[in-house]
C-alpha cells in the first residue's frame, strides 16, 4: 500500500457540503491541482464547482478550481486514484454499492475513506460484500462541518481495516494540520455527535418547558462554554475547575447538582410537536444564516487559540 503525500491522487465521491468542503482542503495541500478528482452524477457540475467552490478557499487558490478534474463516470473518476473518499448520502444501500462498483475499477492499494455521520465501516464493508483485502483498506474519517476549517477527524476503524491503513489515513491528516481521532471501538454517531446531540437534546427540552428561547440557548452558549471548549474540552475544564483537587475536587463540591441535573435530563423525541415551536423560533430568529461569516468567525477563534 502507498504512503499517501502531497503527490497523492484523490478522487471525492459527492460534491455536496462536505465533498467541497474537502475539496478546498486538499486544494490547499496538493502540489497540483489536477491530482484531485471530483465526481458527481448532478447535472451542470463543471459551473456548480466553478461557482460554488471558491467560496469555501482563499482568494489566492480561486485559480486552481478550473484545473480539478470532473468526472461523470465513476469507474474513470478511480481508476488511478490513491486516495478514494466518499460524501454520499447517508444511506447503507448507497454506500454498499458505492464500494462495490468501486473495488471492481480503482487500485488495490488505494485507500478507501467514507465521510459518514453513523454508518460504521465494518457495516459497509459487509453490505458491500466486501473480501478482506478491500475491507482492510476501509475507513471512516468523520469531519466536524466544515473540515476545511475545523481541525477534528474522527478515524473509525472497521473490524477488518488493517493497522496500515490507519497508520497511513492519520499520517496524512496530521500533515494537512488536521486533528485526528482514532475512536477505539465503533458505535452509533460517533463521539462528536454523540456530546453535539445531548447538549442539542437538553436545549430542545429546556426551550420547550419554556424556560428559555432558542437564541437564549445560543447566547448562553456563545457566551459561556462555547469560548471555553475551544480551549479545553469537559473533561480539563471541570479538573481545572475542580482546583487543587482537580475533577475529583470537582465532584465532591458539586457533585449533588450534577447528579440532579442528570436525573433531570430532557427526554424529547424527533417528530414530535416540539419541532415546529423551535424550528419557527430558529427561523424567525436567525433565517437565513450567513455561513461563510460563520466559517470565518469559526476559524478567528480557532486562530485565537492555537495562538494564545
Amino acid at each position: 500500500m502507498s504512503t499517501p503525500d502531497s503527490k497523492s491522487r484523490i478522487t471525492l465521491i459527492g460534491a455536496g457540503t462536505i465533498g467541497l468542503s474537502f475539496a478546498a482542503l486538499h486544494l490547499t495541500y496538493l502540489a497540483s491541482p489536477t491530482q484531485l478528482t471530483i465526481i458527481d452524477t448532478r447535472p451542470g457540475l463543471d459551473e456548480y464547482v466553478k461557482t460554488t467552490l471558491p467560496k469555501y478557499l482563499a482568494p489566492a487558490l480561486h485559480g486552481l478550481v478550473p484545473s480539478i478534474r470532473l468526472s461523470g463516470s465513476l469507474a474513470e473518476a478511480v481508476r488511478d486514484a490513491d486516495i478514494i473518499q466518499e460524501q454520499g448520502p447517508e444511506n447503507l444501500a448507497f454506500k454498499a454499492g458505492t464500494w462495490r462498483e468501486v473495488v471492481a475499477h480503482a487500485r488495490p492499494d488505494a485507500l478507501l475513506w467514507s465521510s459518514t455521520s453513523g454508518i460504521t465501516a465494518s457495516s459497509q464493508a459487509e453490505a458491500a460484500g466486501l473480501d478482506d483485502g478491500a475491507a482492510a483498506r476501509l475507513l471512516v474519517v468523520h469531519p466536524y462541518n466544515p473540515p476545511h476549517v475545523m481541525p477534528l477527524l474522527e478515524v473509525v476503524v472497521g473490524a477488518r481495516t488493517s493497522a496500515e491503513t490507519v497508520e497511513k489515513t492519520v499520517s496524512f491528516w496530521r500533515a494537512r494540520q488536521r486533528e485526528p481521532v482514532v475512536l477505539k471501538k465503533e458505535c452509533k454517531g460517533f463521539v462528536a455527535n454523540r456530546l453535539a446531540f445531548a447538549l442539542l437534546r437538553e436545549a430542545v427540552h429546556l426551550v420547550n418547558e419554556g424556560v428559555v428561547d432558542v437564541e437564549d440557548v445560543d447566547r448562553i452558549v456563545e457566551t459561556s462554554m462555547g469560548p471555553r471548549w475551544a480551549v479545553a474540552g469537559p473533561f480539563k475544564s471541570y479538573h481545572v475547575g475542580g482546583g487543587a483537587g482537580g475533577l475529583e475536587g470537582f465532584f465532591k463540591n458539586i457533585g449533588g447538582t450534577v447528579q440532579d441535573c442528570w436525573q433531570d435530563a430532557g427526554q424529547v423525541n424527533v417528530g414530535e410537536e416540539w419541532e415546529k415551536k423551535i424550528s419557527r423560533q430558529a427561523r424567525e430568529g436567525y433565517g437565513n444564516v450567513d455561513v461563510e461569516s460563520r466559517d470565518r468567525k469559526t476559524k478567528a477563534v480557532l486562530d485565537a487559540a492555537k495562538t494564545a
